[in-house]
């Protein structure tokens, strides 16, 4: 894209969130215009601001998307409910009836690449050990991981709409998305000063990661290839373990979180215990356990990102370290 002196344009939606908003950045950086969706005056003002066109709509509304998509060749689907807690219903509605619908609305205006943001955890289903997992790993859909299941079938509906002589499609599946401004740091932070925070098996579980500019860089690469109907994982290139991954990013903000640590037979059934209790009284706020939780950090999980490399020219743009420095640098104050 962006070849022969011809500027590329873009629809994003999840603009306004941690990735999606890295993403126009690189977009905008590299000579691309970008439309990019929003809900909100305030989160368009926040568009404007990193240099993308806002327009307005919703993930509701195939006629607004369609609008709102208008010129742009490629679509960059950011957009996600991403909690580790929520009824099967919202996740349905937002992850896989928005797809649907953001994909409706392209292939009504002609685009020519889809790249959707998914999620490597797709393929996790019961606690168990997964390592070096690759794409050709089938699908999970458990019932107490709504989250997952909803992005393991909007993943399917993105695949699936890869048209050869038409759009072509692909999606990017990252492990834990980290850098500077990742949401999840102020929770845990908050769980750490509450005195919540345990380890879960004494945080020895392997895990992959993805710092948000190789997720963005990874997503660019797709959107510029000439294959389609492609899942990708996408990883930072060396794998650690929970505590080494949680514990250096908590000290980039000053934080130590302890050796507390919980064994994974009881953290399960304490979770277990814990959605029943919020189901059953309909209590307010998430329990502080989710089994979801508990499957992608306690559990040996990693991924083998070689077909990306391979077919995509793939390779980490931000190093482990450079991304500790920057969150470092930009550590959160009180």
């Amino acid at each position: 894209m962006c070849r022969g002196g011809n500027m590329t344009i873009a629809f994003v939606t999840g603009g306004t969130g941690f990735l999606g908003g890295r993403l126009i950045k690189m977009l905008v950086n590299r000579g691309w215009q970008v439309r990019a969706l929003h809900r909100s005056p305030g989160d368009a003002a926040k568009l404007a601001a990193l240099g993308a066109v806002p327009v307005p709509g919703d993930l509701d509304s195939v006629e607004a998307l369609t609008r709102g998509i208008g010129d742009a060749e490629v679509v960059f689907h950011a957009a996600a409910l991403f909690k580790l807690w929520g009824s099967a219903e919202a996740f349905e509605r937002a992850n896989v009836d928005g797809t649907r619908n953001v994909l409706a609305a392209a292939k009504a205006r002609g685009v020519k690449r889809f790249v959707q943001i998914g999620a490597g955890a797709v393929v996790m289903g019961e606690g168990k050990p997964m390592l070096g997992v690759n794409e050709d790993a089938p699908q999970t859909f458990p019932k107490w991981a709504p989250y997952t299941a909803s992005k393991g079938r909007a993943q399917q509906l993105v695949l699936a709409a890869d048209d050869p002589s038409g759009m072509r499609t692909a999606i990017i599946l990252p492990p834990m998305i980290w850098g500077a401004g990742m949401p999840m740091i102020r929770e845990t932070i908050h769980n750490v000063n509450a005195g919540r925070f345990r380890w879960p098996g004494g945080g020895k579980s392997l895990m992959s990661t993805a710092h948000v500019e190789n997720v963005c860089h990874a997503a660019l690469l797709a959107a510029e290839s000439a294959t389609g109907g492609r899942a990708y994982f996408v990883t930072d290139g060396r794998d650690r373990n929970l505590r080494e991954v949680m514990g250096t990013l908590l000290a980039t903000q000053g934080v130590d979180p302890g050796n507390r640590s919980a064994p994974l037979g009881v953290a399960w059934f304490m979770a277990t215990v814990m959605e029943a209790l919020w189901r059953t009284f309909r209590l307010r706020g998430e329990p502080p356990l989710t089994r979801q939780m508990l499957r992608l950090v306690g559990y040996d999980f990693t991924m083998s990102d070689r077909r990306a490399r391979d077919e995509l020219g793939y390779a980490p743009v931000v190093t482990w370290e450079q991304g500790v420095e920057e969150m470092r640098a930009g550590a959160l104050r009180p």
